[in-house]
């Protein structure tokens, strides 16, 4: 596959066009780090490579288990052929335990296993900070074009969680929660798009409660790549 221009560069990857394939796009990992809506900046050498393979061993975890992804092959350490598509200006936020803004906002103690589930919907807009949405103002918005969309996205997020929550368990990690980003391609059909690893989620070991994600860049606790290099090590083994 060779690409051809950069369409679009965010903040843990670039998106490039494919010679000959108007469906299919590279996705190119980076070894860039952002935290606080990109007012702390870093680069952690070999995190894109890692990422990228942690990110394709858990789409094909949730394919295998019947969800759609945009996931088409990985060609080389930092670079995905994926499905072009429009994405939903959503992030869809899943919790299973309290922690960093829900804490905050709400004042549910540190570690606070939830009840259920939750979901939240996060506005993608750089000018207003990617602000929290609930189901009417995605609707005021036209972000989606009825409830049963939302309804879905709700569902499906709920149905990779719980693959993805017993999944990390059996590797001695807790799911803390984790964002996701949904598709629509040229079929109409919603796919599951953009990237599962450390730095979209949260993941506690079981045992020490010891954080393996992106926290540690946040938090300024070091060792980023050796906790992103065990996440690898125990999803892979």
């Amino acid at each position: 596959m060779e690409k051809l221009e950069m369409i679009y560069e965010g903040k843990g990857k670039k998106m490039w066009s494919v010679k000959d394939h108007d469906d299919l796009l590279i996705a190119e990992f980076k070894d860039d780090l952002t935290a606080f809506d990109a007012q702390k900046r870093g680069s952690e050498a070999g995190k894109g490579a890692l990422n990228n393979k942690i990110s394709t061993a858990l789409f094909k975890l949730l394919m295998s288990k019947g969800i759609k992804t945009d996931l088409v092959e990985t060609i080389s350490d930092t670079e995905q052929v994926v499905k072009k598509c429009k994405i939903v200006p959503l992030e869809v936020i899943v919790r299973n335990i309290a922690t960093g803004s829900l804490t905050k906002r709400l004042g549910i103690k540190e570690g606070t296993v939830l009840p259920f589930a939750l979901v939240e919907f996060s506005y993608k807009d750089d000018a207003l900070h990617d602000p929290l949405v609930n189901d009417e103002h995605c609707l005021v918005l036209d972000v989606v074009k009825s409830q049963n969309d939302l309804d879905n996205l709700k569902h499906t997020a709920r149905e990779i969680n719980s693959v993805l929550k017993d999944f990390f368990l059996s590797k001695g990690l807790k799911l803390v929660d984790f964002k996701i980003e949904f598709g629509i391609d040229k079929d109409g059909n919603v796919l599951l798009a953009d990237e599962i690893s450390p730095d979209s989620c949260r993941f506690w070991d079981a045992a020490t409660g010891e954080k393996m994600d992106k926290d540690r860049f946040r938090q300024d606790l070091g060792s980023v790549k050796v906790a992103y290099e065990e996440v690898l090590r125990r999803i892979m083994g």
